[in-house]
């Protein structure tokens, strides 16, 4: 396999910008049988270029769902306008019983799909035994996790989280600790953090700190100080941003997912690589969407043969149950004390014993096997059926972490697929499709996600029509 990204070109594609984008829902704002949607993302963001998510009416107990939540719930969530009720392997059904092909598996997270039958045991097996004890006690599964983790990794200890975002920021701390311990008789330290444009590394401020479109930290700002973004891939520049004595650790998604399906390289990696250690700084992985077997290997990095000093998991571990967890090198956890870091909920029984059901069937080298060839079929399938269009740019991915870059906003493709039965994501500036689907999606159903996003590509003309 290609140490970088495995790409199909259809025409050249200019770098990736930031565009600013911000969630924004009508307080208190009533949906009524037969109204129009407000706009909605796929995205983690709302773009405000998009149009309406659809022109279908809302059936009844749907309305009523949609009305509550917008009068209970605070409005970070520009939501599409379905109610999903339950799931079976790739597919959803809503409460009216439709159904719909998952591409999206929860932003990268159902990596098994829903309900996986050994995964449904292990959680009730371990509800009936024991959920919760706090960090105050040992438990069996979360030391079972750790040590499966450490097996299997470049890791000699981890740290869990219950998040993505929370895993950033420990390894935020570990970072800023590891430079204190190691360099105790000094009096300036090296604080500061560098990261890459297009990347996205979670909401909480030391992680927002970390994400480099401005209009998510904004709204928020101050937020921590002391990070510098420069281009990703760009080598030369990271040369000369990472510095001893000023930079703690380099934080970078092997593939980012939210910032578009941009993949580094083994040479940029390498680069950072070198640059880290030749600065006493860390280099930090973030594998939360691209990590776990999405990529064909268990993790990420391991197509690109350079191995971090920490790297952050979340998403797809314990199959739909919060968890986080920073894997780090035994150099790194030295410096990390009793009480330098806590967590109530983390690394509880249930979602250790969960997670454990999951590795026991991704770590398998037949599943990771199958995810690369499936992932090399979904982007032939792409090709031949979306390659024509001249909406297309680009198709490209890694795995089962797959991109569709249009020279148009993506939504009104999403809507229309939605309304075809097929549920897919956006990502970058808005114009990339992100298809992330269950790692046991079949071949069958790959096709016919091809075939849906290809009889719904004049939702793209239409609107521009319009």
């Amino acid at each position: 396999m290609s140490n970088s990204l495995q790409t199909i070109h259809i025409s050249h594609i200019s770098p990736p910008a930031d565009l600013p984008r911000l969630f924004k829902l009508d307080k208190g704002r009533k949906i009524s049988l037969g109204a129009v949607i407000p706009k909605i993302s796929s995205c983690l963001v709302t773009d405000p270029r998009q149009g309406s998510a659809s022109a279908k009416p809302v059936t009844r107990e749907s309305k009523e769902v949609m009305e509550t939540e917008r009068n209970v719930l605070v409005g970070t969530y520009a939501r599409a306008p379905v109610v999903i009720k339950s799931g079976k392997g790739c597919k959803l059904y809503d409460v009216d019983g439709k159904e719909y092909l998952d591409m999206t598996a929860g932003i990268a997270v159902n990596s098994l799909g829903h309900g996986d039958p050994d995964w449904v045991n292990a959680v009730v097996e371990q509800a009936s035994t024991l959920t919760h004890v706090s960090n105050v006690y040992y438990s069996i599964p979360q030391v079972t996790l750790g040590k499966r983790l450490v097996e299997c990794s470049f890791a000699d200890r981890v740290f869990f989280t219950n998040s993505g975002t929370e895993a950033n920021e420990a390894a935020i701390k570990f970072a800023r600790k590891f430079q204190r311990f190691s360099h105790a008789d000094e009096k300036l330290l090296a604080t500061e953090f560098i990261a890459f444009t297009n990347s996205f590394h979670g909401r909480t401020m030391g992680a927002l700190a970390l994400t480099s479109k401005e209009h998510y930290r904004a709204p928020f700002e101050p937020v921590m100080p002391g990070v510098t973004f420069i281009e990703y891939g760009n080598s030369e520049e990271a040369i000369k941003a990472i510095q001893p004595g000023k930079t703690a650790a380099v934080f970078v998604e092997p593939i980012q997912g939210e910032g578009g399906i941009y993949s580094a390289t083994k040479d940029f990696l390498q680069v950072l690589r070198t640059a880290c250690d030749n600065a006493g700084a860390l280099l930090v992985y973030d594998e939360v969407q691209c990590g776990l077997g999405r990529t064909g290997h268990l993790w990420a990095h391991e197509a690109f043969g350079v191995a971090p000093d920490m790297m952050t998991l979340a998403k797809p571990l314990a199959g739909g149950l919060p968890i986080g967890v920073v894997l780090t090198t035994e150099r790194v956890a030295a410096a990390i004390s009793s009480g330098d870091h806590g967590s109530t909920f983390a690394g509880g029984p249930l979602v250790c014993h969960a997670a454990l059901a999951v590795l026991d069937k991704i770590q398998n080298s037949i599943f990771l096997a199958s995810v690369t060839r499936k992932g090399l079929y979904l982007k032939d399938l792409l090709l031949t059926k979306l390659g024509g269009n001249p909406h297309v740019k680009e198709v490209r991915g890694f795995g089962l972490i797959v991109g569709i870059e249009l020279d148009v906003q993506a939504s009104p493709l999403v809507n229309a697929c939605r309304d075809a039965g097929l549920l897919v994501l956006t990502a970058g500036k808005g114009n990339v499709v992100r298809l992330v689907p269950p790692l046991i999606i079949s071949e069958t159903e790959l096709e016919q996600a091809a075939e849906v996003l290809s009889a719904c590509l004049p939702a793209l003309d239409a609107n521009a029509s319009s």
